[in-house]
């Protein structure tokens, strides 16, 4: 079934309009890929890709605002640990 939903949406597109509310996932649980880059993120109620979501700035991230969040969750996650 994702194999189909994956191809429609290469073939049509998917616009994101219509996203969940954001998810914070509790240090130590397993975060999807989105969710490691800012620990917070959303998810596409159509096609169920996932974004990450910066939280303090209410918004989704663009790629390029990713790399600078994933080093500063990184950060954070040290801390914590140490």
């Amino acid at each position: 079934m994702k194999v189909i939903s994956g191809l429609f949406n290469l073939l049509f597109g998917c616009c994101h309009r219509k996203l969940s509310f954001p998810f914070t996932m509790k240090p130590g649980l397993s975060l999807s890929a989105a969710g490691r880059k800012t620990g917070t993120y959303v998810v596409c109620l159509n096609c169920g890709k996932e974004f990450p979501y910066d939280w303090q700035q209410m918004r989704i991230l663009n790629p390029s605002e990713e790399a600078a969040s994933t080093q500063r969750a990184l950060k954070i996650e040290s801390r914590r640990a140490a």
